[in-house]
């Protein structure tokens, strides 16, 4: 047994596995020690449920002891049993110093993912994505055309995409192993939690694109079915946001009623529901002194109870994906709360197209918790823009492809 571990047709080199004979109970856990797989942070190195094939390089071997549990990666494979429950607590009291954001739907623009060509490995995962998604990814994220481009159905694999080959292009550059190494906490706008979930091992690239493809396409499915927008309030705190939705409800029925989808920063807030009620947010923004209002480019009413058509497809696609336990700290849209356990990261996904995206909460609890440095990785600086009118003074850097 020294060669091979040979497990549906799946060969993994036993000199890089540590494996612990399995109990009465057929349960078994296999370690993986610290490494980095195809040179990245979000490979998946133990689903079998899908064909994988593990790139190692020289470079892998050389990870430092102190760094061996960042990357070690724990798997349950149970028959006849359950796997170990994991505390979803187990983050609650993470004090973060370095993070990487994820960006969400809207930062999309046409040339992304041409940087990530000059990297093999970050090219490597467009040629990936054309095979799970059956287009090309990279010629519609390279040259557009924009509409395009900016369908929910193509825009979020094409971010997902696109930010986790901006992992591969910092991995790439000097030092950017050590920087890597160094994040101890993850989230993402919306879309961007996904990407995030995948830095931090909780599911492979190829699992969470498939996800995100579904996500769009079932998103883009509910938004087709009611005539629902989406639009961005400049210049007002959320109070006063919530004043002029219970102001522009009062004008609509049921069908059009509004709410805050998105909480940002103060100043910036996405409103989310039917078209007559964004409509009627746009004719009395200036009443209530918004500096501007903003139609987003996105296919309806985004984060309310329009979505919910997609919750249920979203269910069943998250039931049959393998989710383990992130190594650091995911910080949820939906509360604002880091999760542990993969089947609350399975309810909280499938909730999360209907519930507000409580970003501003998620960057007020970084900075207040002492966070020292944090990277915008993907397409657009919106993420940046941000963390920086929160804080003034945040040390926050771009890194795109």
């Amino acid at each position: 047994m020294h060669a091979l571990l040979h497990h549906h047709n799946h060969r993994f080199p036993l000199h890089l596995i540590h494996f612990t004979p399995p109990s009465a109970a057929m349960s078994s856990a296999i370690t993986l020690p610290s490494i980095s797989l195809s040179k990245s942070a979000f490979s998946d190195p133990n689903s079998f449920r899908s064909s994988v094939s593990l790139r190692f390089r020289n470079e892998t071997r050389r990870i430092s002891r102190s760094n061996l549990g960042k990357y070690r990666v724990f798997m349950s494979v149970a028959v006849g049993s359950d796997a170990a429950v994991v505390d979803d607590t187990l983050f609650k009291d993470y004090t973060p110093s370095t993070a990487f954001l994820f960006p969400g739907q809207g930062a999309q623009a046409v040339g992304m993912g041409l940087e990530a060509q000059k990297v093999p490995a970050a090219a490597e995962l467009y040629k990936k994505a054309n095979d799970i998604l059956g287009f090309d990814l990279l010629d519609i994220c390279i040259s557009g055309p924009k509409e395009k481009l900016d369908s929910t159905v193509l825009s979020q694999p094409a971010i997902y995409v696109t930010s986790l080959a901006a992992v591969e292009v910092l991995l790439a550059s000097d030092g950017g192993q050590q920087i890597i190494d160094s994040v101890d906490v993850t989230c993402g706008l919306s879309l961007g939690e996904y990407t995030a979930l995948a830095f931090a091992g909780a599911f492979s690239f190829e699992d969470g694109l498939k996800l995100v493809k579904l996500r769009g396409e079932a998103m883009q499915d509910a938004a087709d079915a009611a005539q629902s927008a989406m639009v961005s309030i400049i210049g007002l705190d959320s109070d006063k946001v919530q004043a002029l939705c219970d102001a522009a409800n009062e004008d609509v029925d049921e069908a059009n009623k509004v709410q805050i989808a998105n909480f940002l920063c103060t100043g910036n807030y996405a409103v989310s529901g039917g078209l007559k009620g964004i409509e009627a947010v746009e004719a009395k923004a200036k009443a209530f002194k918004a500096r501007m209002t903003v139609r987003l480019a996105v296919a309806g009413a985004f984060h309310t109870g329009f979505m919910e058509p997609a919750v249920s497809r979203l269910e069943a696609a998250l039931a049959s994906t393998v989710i383990r336990k992130p190594r650091i700290p995911v910080i949820s849209n939906v509360d604002a709360e880091p999760h542990a356990d993969p089947e609350t990261i399975k309810k909280i996904l499938a909730r999360q197209v209907t519930s507000p995206v409580q970003w501003e909460t998620t960057v007020k609890t970084l900075l207040s918790r002492g966070l020292k440095k944090g990277y915008e990785l993907g397409p657009g600086k919106v993420i940046a823009g941000i963390v920086k009118r929160m804080d003034r003074g945040a040390n926050i850097e771009n890194i795109g492809a």
